[in-house]
């Protein structure tokens, strides 16, 4: 099929004709059309297809179709298959690009996209009773009782039972047949999926990412056995032999977490107390600066959390990428440039009356504006940083930050009363 066709079809047309080819015809025609074009159609594919079609890809064909996409949508398609063919693949992709990908196919032991399997029949609304049938046929898996209804987007729309298939007209569409689809988010917890099968009667549950894609489905026999596995995993672990800590872990174990943490934050605020006292013979002379440095502190540690908190959950849920830090980054600066200027407003004011100084309330001003546009800033960037080279973003992240925002504020702060004094007559 040449460029010229697919300019006339659209690529979930040109997807449809090519299931109905040989593999040789499908991989005839994704070496020789453009990337773009290669990329849209692969993408459109039945599970099925994929699943025979990708474990006897070329590798240049493979970098074809996987170079410059966009890893999320990579990431679901990946995650139908074999995970050592997909990952002995991914080598051969620039490494942030195979580390995004991996970041979207790694799912905690206790969430839904590790509980859920691929084999599942996805199919358009405008698809008749006869090719689903066709499909169910060619795919030969006996197990499949529900056929997942998807958009051109490949989100999920609805469901038809296969027993219904085999009983309607084989002209109807399946928009014709459709039912509302309940589904969990990949990041649900085995007893948020569990609560969804018990409330909805469910014998499977379509698995989705935060924005409705299908990914998966849930049997709930795999969460019976996931559950009984976790009952388990806490036996050990009340007798430390768990990887984590819990309320009723031993004291040792609780300790060896948490000890070296608290060291390496001793550190950072001894290093927060070095910048102070570089401004010694300042605050000596203006000792009403020391009342207002916990201020100045505590705002912008608050700015630096608030950023960090949200760019951390977006990491976890898998609504950002280490490849959007800029587009994150960017977001967090004008965020705490707007908070800053409102907050330093108040401040000016307060600090004003309070000290009855116009100059201290210009620098206190000016200062939790720099400090909360860094501590923005910080609380985005830190945790994307640390993701990008593989360290836990929620392990360290707070100490870093707040040796950032305690610095950087005391240093704004004493630095510009000590730059601007004889300008502002505050001495």
């Amino acid at each position: 099929m040449s460029d010229k066709e697919f300019s006339e079809k659209t690529s979930n047309e040109i997807a449809y004709d090519l299931e109905k080819e040989s593999y040789n015809e499908i991989f005839s025609f994704l070496n020789t059309a453009t990337k773009s074009t290669a990329q849209d159609v692969f993408f459109k594919f039945s599970n099925h297809v994929i699943v025979d079609v990708f474990p006897i890809m070329t590798d240049d064909l493979f970098l074809k179709i996987f170079t410059k996409v966009d890893t999320h949508k990579a990431a679901r398609v990946l995650s139908r298959l074999n995970r050592d063919a997909v990952d002995e693949k991914l080598e051969l992709l620039p490494k942030i690009t195979s580390r995004e990908i991996k970041d979207f196919l790694n799912y905690d032991e206790n969430t839904a996209g590790f509980l859920m399997e691929t084999i599942l029949l996805s199919c358009s609304k405008d698809d008749t009773v006869n090719t689903v049938l066709e499909k169910l046929r060619k795919l030969g898996d006996k197990r499949i009782i529900t056929i997942y209804i998807i958009d051109e987007e490949q989100k999920l729309i609805g469901r038809v039972p296969v027993n219904y298939i085999a009983i309607a007209n084989p002209e109807q569409q399946l928009h014709e047949l459709m039912y509302a689809a309940y589904s969990v988010d990949a990041m649900a917890s085995r007893e948020e999926v569990l609560a969804a099968i018990e409330t909805h009667t469910l014998l499977q549950i379509p698995v989705v990412d935060i924005h409705n894609h299908l990914l998966g489905i849930i049997r709930n026999d795999s969460v019976l056995l996931a559950s009984r596995e976790e009952v388990s995993g806490d036996l050990q672990t009340m007798f430390g032999a768990g990887k984590e800590e819990h309320a009723l872990s031993k004291t040792s174990f609780a300790v060896r977490k948490r000890l070296p943490w608290l060291q390496i934050n001793l550190v950072t605020a001894f290093l927060a107390s070095m910048v102070v006292g570089f401004f010694e013979d300042t605050i000596a002379k203006i000792t009403i600066l020391a009342i207002f440095l916990p201020v100045v502190a505590g705002q912008s540690g608050n700015t630096g959390s608030q950023a960090l908190a949200v760019t951390i959950r977006g990491l976890a849920l898998k609504e950002i990428r280490i490849g959007q830090w800029l587009r994150v980054a960017k977001k967090e600066l004008l965020v705490g440039l707007i908070n800053g200027v409102a907050v330093a407003i108040t401040t000016g004011i307060v600090v004003f009356f309070w000290a009855n100084s116009l100059g201290i309330a210009v620098v206190i001003g000016i200062s939790m504006i720099l400090s909360m546009v860094i501590a923005g800033f910080a609380g985005a960037v830190i945790p994307i940083g640390l993701k990008a080279i593989g360290q836990d973003p929620a392990t360290s992240s707070s100490i870093i930050l707040t040796t950032v925002t305690d610095i950087c504020g005391f240093l704004s702060f004493l630095g510009l009363a000590s730059a601007l004094s004889s300008v502002l007559g505050i001495v």
